[in-house]
């Protein structure tokens, strides 16, 4: 496995060693020994599995407190632009985000510490997005702010009029508003 670091610290991009023959290909998607030997030392805990169309935008989400979460992402079928925002509080780089394309062609994974609001937007017809997370998910925990929102000018690669959303992917916070992380 290559793991690139990003600007952020603790966002890292995981590369696994793909090996392709006559038949397809096989990876290790998740190996912990490699995992803690590069810093990242999680216990998972939960999978989690979506599937989205074109223009469907999951996010800016995260769960607060005793249930804050660090996520392992990645696409099994089709492609997004995975975005994962800084909202640890006296963080050098609080406000800042690192934008990634996933996709089955290029299998790579984005491992997200906690502290980080976190969505994606779907760039093929359909996309099955799976991860695992370090923590269970609590609802009264969960947090969200607009997908749009202002502060972070995120370029999701979708035309405005193809955007599809729930209801709390369009809540009013700002990063004012972010709750204190206790990490």
């Amino acid at each position: 496995m290559n793991l690139i670091k990003r600007a952020i610290d603790g966002v890292v991009i995981v590369e696994p060693r793909v090996f392709n023959d006559a038949r397809g290909y096989f990876y290790e998607s998740y190996n912990e020994n490699e995992f803690k030997a590069n810093g990242i030392d999680c216990r998972f805990v939960q999978d989690n599995q979506s599937k989205s169309s074109y223009g469907v935008i999951r996010g800016l989400h995260c769960q607060t407190g005793d249930f804050c979460q660090s996520k392992l992402v990645r696409v099994l079928s089709g492609k997004v632009l995975d975005v994962a925002v800084d909202v640890r509080a006296g963080s050098k780089t609080f406000g800042q985000y690192v934008a990634v394309e996933l996709s089955d062609e290029n299998h790579r994974q984005l491992f997200i510490p906690r502290g980080f609001l976190h969505g994606f937007s779907v760039l093929s017809e359909t996309a099955v997005f799976s991860y695992k997370v370090d923590n269970f998910y609590n609802k009264e925990s969960e947090w969200s702010m607009r997908y749009d929102a202002p502060e972070f000018n995120i370029d999701w690669k979708i035309p405005a009029d193809r955007v599809i959303t729930s209801d709390k992917d369009r809540i009013e916070h700002s990063l004012k508003d972010v709750p204190s992380f206790t990490l």
